[in-house]
C-alpha cells in the first residue's frame, strides 16, 4: 500500500502569485540633430532634452569646426548621453531624424567610415551605461527644435567669424600661439571658449588633473 503525500492546507485555492514586475524608470527624451554645410563644411549639433513630464529642461548647441553631417550628429549624440550622465539620469530615449546614425547604434548597419568609427564605439559605450536606453528614428519635421539649434551655432559661429577676420588679416595666424582652455569628457575634448583656429594649426595639450568635487 502506497501511503499518500500529505496535503498542504490552502494549497491551490489562489494559484500561484504573479511575480512582481520591476517599477519602470522615468524616461527621459533627448532630440538630436547634427549639420553640416558643405558636407565636409562648417558643422554643428543641438540637442534639445525633455524630462519624464515632457518639459524642456535644456537646450545645447555646438560648432564643432569643418566635418560632415554624419559626424556632426555623433557629436549630438555624445553631448546627449554626457548630459544624461552628468545629471544620473537612468532611463534615456533619444530621437534622431539620421536614420544612418541610427541603425549603426541599434546594429543593423555597420560603420565603416573611420571618421565615425571611434564616435560610435564612444557613443555605444556610454549608452551602455544606463538602465534602460533607445534610440529612435523621428522625421525631420519632428526634429525641428534640435535642427534649429544646430543652424543657430553655425549662424553664431559664421557671424564671429566674419566680424573677427577680415582678408588680409586672419584673426588667428598661424605663426601666432594662443592658450585656449578645454575640458576632456567621454573621448572628447571640448574648448570652454570660442576659437576659430586656420586648418593646419598645431595644438598642444596641457593636461591637468580634474579638480574634486
Amino acid at each position: 500500500m502506497t501511503a499518500k503525500k500529505p496535503v498542504q492546507r490552502g494549497a491551490g485555492l489562489f494559484g500561484e502569485a504573479p511575480e512582481a514586475k520591476p517599477a519602470s524608470l522615468p524616461t527621459w527624451r533627448a532630440n538630436i540633430d547634427g549639420g553640416s554645410r558643405g558636407n565636409p563644411g562648417p558643422a554643428s549639433y543641438g540637442v534639445v532634452i525633455r524630462d519624464p513630464r515632457g518639459e524642456m529642461v535644456a537646450r545645447l548647441k555646438k560648432y564643432i569646426g569643418r566635418t560632415t553631417n554624419n559626424v556632426a550628429e555623433y557629436y549630438g549624440l555624445i553631448a546627449a548621453l554626457d548630459y544624461a550622465q552628468s545629471n544620473n539620469i537612468r532611463a534615456l530615449r533619444i530621437e534622431s531624424d539620421s536614420e544612418l546614425m541610427v541603425k549603426q547604434m541599434r546594429g543593423q548597419y555597420k560603420v565603416k567610415s573611420p571618421d565615425l568609427k571611434p564616435l560610435f564605439e564612444r557613443a555605444k559605450k556610454m549608452s551602455q551605461t544606463f538602465s534602460t536606453f533607445r534610440i529612435e528614428h523621428v522625421y525631420r519635421e519632428q526634429n525641428k527644435e534640435a535642427d534649429a539649434l544646430a543652424n543657430e551655432a553655425m549662424d553664431e559661429a559664421d557671424g564671429k567669424s566674419r566680424a573677427a577676420v577680415s582678408p588680409a588679416e586672419p584673426r588667428v595666424a598661424r605663426s601666432e600661439t594662443i592658450k585656449v582652455r578645454a575640458r576632456f569628457r567621454s573621448g572628447i575634448l571640448y574648448p570652454l571658449e570660442d576659437v576659430n583656429l586656420p586648418d593646419g594649426a598645431e595644438v598642444e595639450i596641457l593636461l591637468r588633473p580634474a579638480p574634486k568635487s
